[in-house]
């Protein structure tokens, strides 16, 4: 029996032993020739990963994708140029005259009504046949008038100068603001000048209904005038006869730095009322 299995044991042996080396060495190398390509495929690929993530290829990539990508400004100007050709499709330019604004509807109203109510006015005083006052227009001006004023009380010391010196009339000249009747007009003395009346430095006249609060549409350049003759008289006005200052023009620039003194001045004291005996 032991020497039965010694035979086995010996039998097993040698098969072992006389196995071929090439089969044993084949299936080892081809294992590691399977082991070998694995290991060659993960370098490649964590070759390939390592040198897309280098640096200077993200780069690379990145600008390849811009390129296929419009940016925001790029999309900005698109949609602005598209705009501008829808806007301007037709090919017409805005003419220059629909840029200045037009005239607004309230003042070219108020125009009207001061060009209407000047020229009744003109032909009304043109009408007159006592020859109390003549007007002349400044440079054709509608709104700028001299006014000559040819009477006063023929019984009063200003009447009698008048003869005396050979003044044939007093002038003042008239201005209209844009809202006139509504607002009053500006006056003032141009010649020959004038001592006491109300009439100030410059040729400012002291009426109140020249002013703001005392003036009325309703009032018109004939009663104005009329208004400021018996003034004149009612103040004692007199033609300056003193050598030098008699020569002396009056200003516009003084008539209304003095008018507007005067008007501040009347709103915080008020007008002083004349005395009964003077009526």
């Amino acid at each position: 029996m032991a020497t039965l299995l010694r035979k086995i044991g010996l039998i097993r042996l040698h098969d072992r032993d006389t196995e071929d080396p090439k089969h044993h060495q084949g299936s080892l190398k081809g294992t590691k020739g399977n082991q070998k390509n694995n290991a060659n495929k993960h370098c490649q690929t964590a070759n390939e990963t390592n040198l897309l993530s280098t640096p200077e290829i993200k780069a690379r990539t990145l600008d390849q994708h811009g390129k296929d990508k419009p940016t925001g400004k790029d999309k900005q100007g698109k949609d602005a140029k598209e705009k501008q050709q829808t806007q301007g499709g037709s090919g017409s330019k805005p003419s220059s005259a629909s840029s200045v604004p037009p005239l607004a509807p309230h003042r070219q109203h108020c125009t009207q009504v001061r060009t209407r109510r000047l020229m009744k006015e003109l032909q009304e005083i043109r009408r007159l046949g006592d020859n109390f006052i003549t007007v002349e227009l400044v440079e054709d001006n509608l709104y700028d008038w001299n006014v000559k004023l040819h009477q006063v009380d023929k019984d009063s010391a200003l009447w009698q100068d008048m003869k005396e010196t050979s003044t044939e009339f007093i002038l003042l000249n008239v201005t209209f603001p844009d809202n006139f009747p509504f607002s009053p007009p500006f006056m003032r003395v141009l010649t020959p000048r004038l001592e006491n009346g109300y009439v100030l430095d410059g040729g400012a006249i002291c009426m109140e209904l020249l002013t703001p609060r005392g003036w009325s549409s309703a009032y018109t350049v004939e009663a104005v005038m009329r208004q400021f003759a018996a003034s004149l008289v009612k103040g004692q006005g007199r033609i300056c006869r003193k050598a030098g200052k008699s020569k002396k023009a009056f200003s516009r620039k003084e008539a209304e730095a003095t008018f507007k003194s005067l008007v501040k001045t009347h709103e915080k004291y008020g007008w002083v009322s004349p005395p009964i005996s003077d009526g």
